[in-house]
């Protein structure tokens, strides 16, 4: 079987096609710098290139709260022509089998905790990420239209907050952990007495290792089938107040957490409910929280100084 990953050079991408690999298979990796997805000439030679009986979409363009409220349109053109292209010349090519990925940021602001897959259409998402959440949530309508219509065999799944080795340790654009680790480690390192964390430390967040999110990306390509989306996380949910105090054990940060209320929260509470993909899939994450964060802190360490020359 011929596999298509898109995305498959970066952080998530890169540990799905070790995943596969490690089933034998030797998958087709898109990377932005060879395929544009948000142009269609460079899709349609992609799918040429590939052949592609299953494909699993992973290209996006994403980052965290700062990212999200400076390139609102930008994130949402990209991801949603990435997704719209994708579908569409898999249906031209006939390919077998569609895996697409979502986001929490799919999620009305003030969804039920946890969140369940039903509640998804019951309001707007959270305004600092709903333009990149939107253009995912569409992804999701053109699965299951393209189910209905052509009868391609596109499937959705919903990943919770990811972390883990090989993240974007990026300030500018990175997500919550790795922005905490990095400032962290380089506040000890430098003996600053303090650093600067953005809202109040009061939203919770639900995070996913890496690696439990790649297993949980092929066994649903191996397993399932349908038009419902399923979310894929551990249904464990932190502040950002005690990450922001648990990131600082591990690292050895001794310093003051101090908190810019001027900077926004974002959504008031993530955290998913995981009894679909349990059910459908036999999918439960395996790595534990503080397990993931210190295997996390390791790379970080090692590769700081290729960061610092930055």
């Amino acid at each position: 079987m011929n596999v298509l990953v898109t995305g498959g050079g970066g952080f998530l991408g890169s540990y799905v096609v070790e995943r596969l690999r490690a089933d034998g298979d030797e998958p087709f990796v898109a990377r932005k710098r060879d395929y544009d997805l948000t142009r269609w000439d460079d899709a349609e030679r992609l799918f040429a290139d590939a052949r592609p009986d299953l494909v699993i979409h992973l290209a996006a363009e994403v980052g965290g709260i700062g990212a999200n409220r400076d390139n609102p349109g930008r994130y949402r053109f990209a991801n949603l022509m990435m997704g719209a292209h994708v579908l569409e010349q898999a249906r031209l090519n006939g390919t077998g089998k569609v895996v697409t990925l979502g986001t929490i940021c799919e999620y009305p602001k003030y969804t039920p905790v946890p969140f369940h897959e039903d509640d998804l259409w019951n309001g707007y998402p959270e305004e600092t990420n709903a333009p990149y959440g939107i253009a995912k949530k569409s992804i999701l309508v053109g699965a299951q239209t393209y189910r209905e219509q052509y009868g391609l065999n596109a499937i959705h799944l919903l990943p919770v907050n990811l972390y883990g080795p090989r993240d974007n340790f990026d300030l500018e654009t990175s997500h919550v952990i790795p922005a905490l680790i990095r400032k962290m480690v380089e506040a000890q390192e430098r003996g600053e007495p303090e650093i600067v964390l953005w809202g109040d430390g009061s939203p919770t967040r639900e995070f996913l290792y890496v690696e439990d999110c790649a297993e949980g990306i092929v066994v649903a390509a191996q397993r399932y089938d349908g038009r419902e989306p399923v979310n894929l996380g551990t249904h464990n949910e932190i502040s950002i107040r005690d990450l922001a105090e648990l990131i600082a054990d591990l690292t050895g940060f001794t310093g003051e957490i101090r908190w810019d209320r001027t900077k926004p929260n974002g959504q008031p509470r993530r955290s998913l409910d995981t009894s679909r993909a349990e059910q459908l899939l036999g999918f439960r994450a395996r790595t534990s929280f503080r397990e993931g964060l210190q295997r996390t802190i390791e790379w970080y360490r090692a590769a700081a100084p290729a960061y610092a020359a930055r």
